[in-house]
């Protein structure tokens, strides 16, 4: 591997005496990059199993094993997301349609032409917007939920508040669904909010914890040549492994949101909104049962204190003197180096630097992730369809008994199928081949896939527009265009397939690239995309209602297509780099042990540097 152009991003400096072949004995990563000890060696000290160059370029990488404690989380973001999805995709019918003739819980079947449930009657963009807000906040509150658990509580704790929220939220919801409150619509309305912004807030604590907290439970880290019984030697590869456990718990999810979703609008259609909203929590409060009888066999990280204070801290100390309106030179005078402990002399040093080195390289390289989460707000643009107006669309094509809110489902079951696919055939036949498809490949092939699901919807639409008896006005329509609903399978099994490659991806990769003590928050960022995404998604209100609905799902089309593409250019370079950033010497800065805090020096050290 030569030396790369962007290797002046990295404190490291290019050998000049030492022999290549000396460090390559040693399993450096590039026989160009020694150690200087004025800075800091940015990879992973030595270690039995470590591997060479040569060995990096020619064994073949696989994953270690998964540890069982990890598939008891994953059952615990299962039950949640049943609760969580077999809620929301109630909202769209309850917001939308009016109470059905003589109904008093909402259920319409039998009771209109179409077999419409409902409840306010408030009408489609109004439901869409609900939708919006839904997902906005739901994904902002994990910036809170993640800090709580890196600076206080710790994952586990915090995860069990989030189940009391949860189970609080959703008794509001039965409540504004009652027969006696649901028939006076400014009252249910009330409740409803009140409710769905609860189940927010036990979303986020819960979300921004439990993938990391599952992700802690591999406890294989580290590249390592392994020899298999069949004489073959191999590279142990710590992403790879994480890849598969993303996929598995990506697997969960949409195992939990598919069972919530089919049985809640059965029982929504039959029986009423009140049942819907209250057997979402069954299931859920087993998650609490589940993560206190494994509890000891858990990895649990303790919290850190204020790690984002810190980062503030750091950020404003390598930034010191430099704030200019001149970006292009503040840009190129900043450096981390400055903020690395062994860069200050101990009698200058601030009492908050009590981190090590390896941390500030932890802290860079998580903010190349977030850089990278950036572009997400464009990905979910296509998926945000799939939860309200997809659902609209559905509604004016011929369902044939179907509830128009079931079709969705094809979405969850799609990826609860290829994500066994993809695991044991496609990814494993790649690194056969030899084919690096690194996260930053699949999320940009995410992209493309995304890109394309919209551009089936908008096709589609198009036909419904060309074919209903009421033209371009199809959502008011008695009578349904003449259209299989089971069209929509196109559209919602290529999201999924998008999903696979780029949101389970990003939360890969939201845990890999964070410090240790920042993982929750990292994770938070991540999440929090889907809120910006749900806030531009505002934008597009205006067209989500007839006869504009092929202008949005064309838009969102493009957007995708050309978001893609900028992802690409952008973050190639940092794809090359990706085998670097995963083998970074690890921080010992990790719940209270503060490896640099004054009282820790040894006194000859304190002497040397003063």
């Amino acid at each position: 591997m030569r030396a790369s152009k962007r290797a002046p991003t990295f404190p490291f400096r290019v050998a000049a005496a030492c022999p290549a072949e000396d460090l390559a004995d040693r399993g450096h990563f590039d026989v160009g990059v020694v150690y200087d000890p004025k800075i800091h060696t940015l990879l992973d000290d030595d270690y039995e199993g470590k591997p060479t160059e040569e060995e990096l370029h020619s064994l073949r990488r696989v994953s270690g094993k998964i540890n069982w404690a990890a598939y008891t989380i994953a059952f615990c973001e299962l039950a949640e997301r049943f609760s969580y999805y077999g809620s929301s995709v109630l909202y769209t019918n309850f917001v939308r349609s009016p109470l059905p003739d003589g109904s008093t819980t909402g259920a319409g079947w039998g009771r209109n032409p179409k077999n419409q449930s409902g409840a306010l009657g408030k009408g489609q963009k109004a439901s869409q917007g609900i939708s919006l807000f839904n997902q906005f906040f739901a994904y902002l509150v994990p910036l809170l939920g993640g800090w709580v658990a890196d600076a206080r509580l710790g994952r586990y704790k915090t995860i069990h508040i989030a189940i009391v929220i949860s189970t609080v939220a959703h008794i509001i919801l039965v409540a504004a669904a009652s027969p006696g409150v649901i028939v006076h619509t400014d009252n249910s309305f009330a409740a409803f909010l009140i409710g769905l912004i609860t189940l927010c807030f036990g979303t986020g604590f819960f979300k921004a914890n439990i993938a990391p907290l599952l992700a802690e439970q591999n406890q294989d880290t580290r590249m390592r040549v392994e020899t298999l019984p069949s004489g073959e030697r191999v590279l142990v590869d710590p992403a790879i492994t994480n890849t598969r456990i993303f996929l598995y718990f990506y697997l969960a999810i949409n195992i939990g949101s598919c069972a919530g979703q089919i049985s809640m609008v059965y029982v929504e259609l039959y029986v009423g909104y009140w049942l819907a909203f209250l057997l979402p929590t069954v299931l859920f409060l087993i998650a609490p049962v589940v993560l206190f009888f494994n509890r000891k066999n858990y990895i649990l990280m303790p919290p850190t204190g204020s790690v984002l204070s810190k980062f503030f801290k750091v950020l404003g100390y390598v930034m010191k003197g430099k704030w200019s309106l001149n970006f292009a030179r503040m840009r190129r005078e900043f450096t981390w180096d400055i903020a690395r402990p062994s860069q200050v002399p101990v009698d200058q040093r601030p009492a908050w630097m009590t981190y090590d080195d390896e941390w500030i390289d932890e802290l860079r390289r998580g903010l190349k992730a977030c850089k990278v989460f950036l572009f997400l707000p464009i990905f979910f643009l296509a998926y945000n369809q799939m939860t309200n107006n997809l659902t609209s669309q559905a509604s004016t094509m011929e369902l044939n008994g179907t509830p128009n809110d079931l079709i969705q489902n094809l979405n969850p079951l799609s990826i609860i199928i290829i994500i066994p696919i993809m695991d044991s055939v496609v990814y494993p036949g790649l690194r056969k081949l030899g084919i690096s498809f690194t996260p930053i490949k699949r999320m940009a092939v995410g992209f493309i896939f995304s890109s394309l699901s919209m551009i089936a919807a908008t096709v589609t639409q198009v036909y419904i527009y060309r074919m209903n008896a009421c033209g371009d006005y199809a959502g008011t329509c008695d009578t349904p265009a003449p259209i299989n609903v089971w069209v929509q399978s196109i559209p919602y099994i290529l999201v999924g397939i998008s999903e696979i490659f780029t949101n389970t991806t990003s939360l890969e990769y939201a845990y890999s690239k964070a410090p240790v003590n920042m993982r929750s928050l990292v994770m938070s960022v991540n999440l929090f995309m889907s809120s910006i995404s749900a806030a531009l998604g505002q934008a597009l209100t205006p067209l989500s209602d007839d006869p504009l609905l092929v202008w949005n799902y064309g838009a969102v089309s493009v957007v995708a297509a050309l978001g893609g593409l900028w992802f690409w250019l952008a973050f190639r370079g940092l794809d090359k780099e990706e085998d670097l950033w995963n083998n970074l010497k690890k921080s010992e800065f990790q719940g209270q042990h503060q490896p640099n805090a004054v009282a820790n020096v040894p006194e000859s050290k304190t002497e040397e540097k003063v």
